[in-house]
């Protein structure tokens, strides 16, 4: 089968962030799937573009046996909220472009956000008049995410034009696969898809990749961060992330110098999270900055908790943040904040983490001391959850399930 799929954000050799369809890319094509990648230029870690792609609209690589195209991006990914609004729309039609190339595709995804990503998807799928099934998949609400976090006003003119691309691409789509059951009750609810046309095929982990390990190790010392107890956060540093909630928890366990928290990743809201931390003289949270992808595993052993935060959003009740998948991998508890599915996941199916009140620092800093104090505790929790992810969440076992989704749409096509 040949594969083709439409992400902007397909991580780059040694890059930090998501890798769901890196890891995916990788188990099709060993399973002997051609797959293509259509991706953009931009390092979502630093909003740099590196000089091999710089002045051309189209870049060709491989990525072991998966063919990559890269796309321009305009190089103003990180400037601000407009500058990303510039480059996901700049993605779009380098990406249209280079779907010339993809005319024969058995099936195609296009996954988002950015929701634009559906355009470029559609027209993959439409080649030379050619209709090949396409498969839409959603992770996360767009527009909806942006509305509520304040980037977008619901009734703009914009917002307006995102809600009909939304509802466009739902319509349109020969399925939509959603990350979590509750993206699927939205939008059954919202009218914009019957349920048969839903599948769920969600996140995991790599769990060959991510493993349990001791804590003291290269990582631990290359941070920093001595024998002290370190609750670890990883991820994007985004208005929707919330993170000053993880300053203000620091501010009220100033009475505990065994305890760090680590904050690794990098966002617009980096600068200014380090700059409040400096000002009220915190010595007891770090900002690390982005880290390649390979080095993760190591770091999440290094730390004794994770931590997995979010504002205190109606939207956010929807999602699992990719980042629980990992710690729990490695048999490190969740300190969540978020409440939703995510809590039914990691607390009450995993029972692998504790809950704390998203953006409620006191509650944060509790869970913390209590995590700190309690060793049986933690370690009952990381083992939960590295069994839960053994029996229901291995990238392999979801990338068949996926496989299995593809194929019966091809069978379904040559019947038509």
């Amino acid at each position: 089968m040949k594969i083709a799929v439409v992400h902007q954000y397909y991580l780059m050799p040694g890059m930090s962030g998501g890798s769901r369809f890196n890891e995916l890319a990788r188990l099709w094509s060993d399973a002997g799937h051609e797959v293509t990648v259509i991706a953009g230029t931009v390092d979502y870690g630093t909003g740099t573009v590196p000089e091999r792609y710089r002045g051309r609209l189209t870049t060709w690589e491989q990525d072991g046996s998966v063919r990559v195209c890269r796309c321009w991006v305009p190089p103003v990914y990180a400037k601000g909220y407009l500058g990303r609004m510039m480059a996901f729309a700049g993605y779009t039609m380098s990406a249209a472009w280079a779907t010339r190339a993809l005319d024969d595709a058995d099936v195609v995804i296009a996954t988002s956000p950015p929701l634009l990503a559906a355009i470029p998807g559609w027209i993959a799928a439409h080649l030379a008049g050619r209709k090949k099934p396409w498969v839409f998949e959603v992770r996360d609400l767009w527009p909806e995410s942006a509305v509520t976090t304040g980037v977008l006003r619901k009734e703009s003119l914009l917002t307006r034009g995102l809600y009909a691309i939304e509802a466009w691409a739902y319509r349109t789509a020969d399925r939509i696969n959603v990350l979590t059951p509750a993206f699927e009750e939205d939008i059954v609810a919202r009218g914009l898809a019957d349920r048969a046309k839903i599948v769920f095929v969600p996140n995991g982990a790599d769990v060959e990749l991510f493993t349990p390990g001791p804590r003291d190790n290269d990582a631990r010392r290359e941070l920093g961060w001595g024998d002290r107890f370190v609750v670890m956060y990883a991820g994007a540093h985004g208005r929707a992330n919330a993170l000053g909630q993880l300053v203000e928890a620091a501010a009220l366990l100033r009475d505990r110098s065994d305890i760090l928290i680590a904050c690794v990743g990098d966002g617009p809201e980096r600068a200014g999270l380090q700059a409040a931390a400096a000002a009220r003289g915190l010595d007891n949270i770090r900002f690390h900055g982005a880290v390649a992808k390979d080095r993760m595993p190591a770091i999440v052993r290094a730390a004794d908790v994770g931590a997995a935060v979010l504002q205190n959003n109606p939207t956010f009740r929807t999602v699992y943040p990719n980042k629980v998948f990992d710690y729990m991998a490695c048999a490190r508890p969740t300190l969540l904040a978020i409440d939703g599915v995510a809590r039914e996941l990691v607390c009450d199916q995993a029972r692998a983490g504790v809950f704390a009140e998203p953006e409620n620092a006191r509650a944060i800093a509790d869970a913390i001391r209590r995590l700190a104090d309690e060793p049986a505790l933690r370690s009952e929790l990381g083992e939960r959850g590295r069994a839960w992810v053994l029996a229901n969440a291995t990238r392999e076992a979801l990338a068949q399930r996926y496989l299995d989704v593809l194929d019966r749409l091809v069978r379904e096509q040559g019947r038509a």
